[in-house]
């Protein structure tokens, strides 16, 4: 039987980032460093990738970033081949790439009934959100299998979120005196497919011990106003948002060997808003 910190220990393995500059994904770069992994920090913000980079290189870690648009097959190609170039192998993909409304506020278009209204939802939004946290996801896990299959190994982490498990509670983006704000349509759709598409692997890849699991957080704090970080404390049975480093020791255990028994599956870290 293993030693326990030998179950999180990944050292000599190399972890896929995409979204790797983001608000999580920043947070799971750090952490699977930590644990010993050399880190490929992806993500479209080529400056932003940097920085996370030199952060991890000052920590000691071995890291890299690639600039790549998961969306086109292509880019997302080169960037597996830079990768099986500078380290010769793919241990784990954290795909954390997606279209959030909180972080990509142009994205929410103001139409007739309010912002992110569904009756006059703007299709072109529609299509953009689905090819990123979608599409997007698809091409990244299309191209990375292939090299987990010759090693006959490999982990794949899907972020999802509460709001592909239930509906969002739209009273939490509207305030009296101000414009209707609703969570669009497209967030709720595209990570309920994630959930979709994690399971699909999972169970595509019986045998071939490649394991895919789901990590669905709750709302985290990211400068959100008083009123709102009340209103979802009201609803969260811990009563209050995570904070931003609270999904990494779920996101640790799903990339190493604690998790090896566990594939197909949805790890809810919401502080009790489903349990409800």
């Amino acid at each position: 039987m293993s030693k326990l910190p030998d179950m999180f220990d990944l050292s000599e393995r190399v972890a896929i980032v995409t979204g790797g500059a983001g608000l999580l994904g920043r947070q799971f770069s750090h952490t699977l460093a930590e644990a010993g992994a050399s880190i490929v920090v992806v993500d479209i913000d080529k400056d932003a990738a940097d920085a996370v980079v030199a952060s991890l290189i000052n920590n000691g870690s071995q890291a890299i970033s690639v600039c790549a648009d998961i969306t086109n097959p292509k880019s997302v190609h080169n960037m597996v081949s830079t990768v099986l170039e500078t380290y010769r192998r793919v241990d784990i993909l954290v795909n954390s790439a997606a279209m959030d409304p909180k972080f990509d506020p142009e994205h929410l278009e103001l139409g007739t009934k309010g912002i992110g209204s569904f009756e006059d939802f703007p299709l072109e939004t529609w299509k953009a959100a689905l090819n990123v946290n979608l599409t997007g996801m698809f091409l990244t896990c299309q191209a990375v299998v292939s090299p987990m299959l010759e090693q006959k190994k490999g982990v794949i982490i899907n972020i999802a979120s509460i709001y592909g498990v239930v509906g969002p509670d739209q009273r939490l983006y509207q305030e009296q005196g101000k414009q209707t704000h609703y969570k669009p349509v497209y967030y709720t759709v595209t990570k309920a497919g994630v959930l979709g598409l994690t399971k699909y692997l999972a169970t595509y890849y019986a045998g071939k011990n490649i394991r895919v699991n789901a990590l669905t957080p709750g709302g985290i704090y990211n400068g959100h106003d008083d009123s709102f970080i009340q209103a979802y404390g009201s609803r969260s049975v811990l009563g209050r948002m995570a904070a931003e480093d609270e999904m990494n020791g779920a996101l640790l255990f799903l990339a190493s060997d604690a998790s090896s028994y566990m594939t197909g599956a949805n790890l809810v870290i919401d502080g009790g808003w489903t349990a409800w």
